[in-house]
């Protein structure tokens, strides 16, 4: 079992201190009204006074982020005003309907942390459903040959190294629930799968079957990992327990798997194959049984599917004329095309993952300086490049 310095395991642990901690007071002027329901397919229009530097920058960024646009006061609907003289306040009314829809002030963390918890709390008055903007994303960093774990903010910022194995390490993936990771190292000299307790910072390799162990995708409820292992010929989908124990193999193919993701209820997964000759998608029932191929119309050579949280659909990245990002229904049929650098500025797509919201989505587009983690709002299309740390940005994962 591996032990990070204790320099490195505080700020690990200031990092990834639950932003519950942040403590919030909120106080009311006058009557609170809740909003009715929005039109997610639709920029919220809102308008933003009162604040500045960092605070209004992150206000910004955030809620644009997660479906709104800023416009006038005299034509958004939403007004926000507020001040951030040493700790921030916000003031959210509804200029049509004349109504006061919250009021808070935030007290401990940074600021740059309560204009996040501001964010998340208009979202969530307007919309009803929770925002991203306190959630955490684990990355995939190339520098030269070797590669190295981060985890940051969703918006990149804080960023901190997981891993100084200084070899390939690649594939991060979240448990649900817990600040720790799984990922791939090269570190034994071949592919090897570690988990890695942020809180603790003792670490374990966790698969070492054959030439290759990779990919490893946990269950919603943290109790078992999917993973790519070359462990009885082909590169097949298994599945165990979290400590390892009921390795049981999924697939049978000689072509090869790779990219396992669960359903939400846990039952199924889903990944790509190319036993049918170009790569497409397939599901499997977590306790074994046959595969199925999952229809995507007018698309082929598909890969890297992620399940949204809310179990209604799969992303995936295709690749005909340059990396797409797409999504279709859970049970297959028509693709909708999101990302397509024929129409999207010349903009690539590929490592997709869901943010919790199950409308944001993480991915990574390449540029001539390598390739860039970019946030997507999926119902209107807006893409903003998180902060990047030097080197190549790619394989996003997002803490749930």
């Amino acid at each position: 079992m591996k032990q990070i310095t204790i320099s490195r395991l505080v700020l690990l642990a200031a990092l990834l201190a639950p932003l519950a901690t942040l403590k919030l007071s909120a106080q009311t002027t006058g009557k609170l009204v809740v909003p009715g329901e929005v039109d997610s397919s639709k920029l919220i229009p809102i308008s933003m006074s009162g604040f500045s530097g960092e605070v209004a920058t992150v206000l910004k960024f955030d809620l644009e982020v997660m479906g709104f646009k800023f416009e006038g006061p005299d034509t958004a609907q939403y007004l926000l005003n507020g001040k951030n003289n040493g700790n921030v306040e916000g003031h959210l009314t509804d200029r049509i309907n004349k109504a006061s829809l919250l009021a808070k002030a935030y007290t401990g963390g940074t600021l740059r942390s309560q204009a996040h918890a501001l964010a998340d709390d208009i979202v969530l008055t307007i919309t009803r459903k929770k925002g991203i903007a306190q959630t955490k994303i684990a990355f995939k960093v190339d520098t030269g040959a070797n590669s190295e774990i981060y985890v940051a903010d969703y918006d990149g910022h804080n960023a901190q190294a997981v891993t100084k194995d200084n070899t390939i390490v690649a594939a991060p993936c979240w448990v649900p629930g817990r600040f720790a990771l799984y990922y791939t190292s090269y570190k034994a000299g071949y592919p090897e799968i570690f988990s890695h307790d942020l809180s603790s910072g003792a670490r374990r390799a966790f698969a070492q079957y054959g030439s290759l162990n990779t990919s490893a995708a946990v269950s919603p409820d943290g109790k078992r990992v999917a993973m790519i292992l070359n462990k009885a010929g082909g590169q097949n989908v298994y599945v165990c327990d979290a400590d390892g124990g009921n390795l049981k193999r999924l697939t049978t193919t000689k072509e090869g798997e790779s990219s396992p993701c669960w359903s939400p209820d846990g039952q199924t997964i889903c990944f790509a194959s190319r036993t049918s000759g170009r790569a497409a998608l397939y599901t499997v029932s977590a306790s074994g049984g046959a595969m199925k191929r999952l229809t995507t119309a007018g698309v082929s050579n598909v890969t890297e599917p992620d399940w949204s949280p809310d179990g209604k659909t799969i992303i995936f990245t295709a690749n005909v004329g340059g990396f797409r990002l797409c999504t279709v229904p859970a049970n297959g049929g028509a693709v909708d095309l999101l990302i397509d650098p024929r129409t999207n500025n010349g903009i690539t797509g590929e490592d997709p993952c869901w943010a919790p919201n199950s409308r944001t989505v993480i991915f990574a587009r390449r540029t001539k300086n390598g390739r860039v983690l970019s946030l997507l709002d999926v119902p209107t299309k807006q893409v903003k490049d998180v902060s990047r740390i030097s080197g190549s940005n790619s394989q996003p994962s997002w803490a749930e």
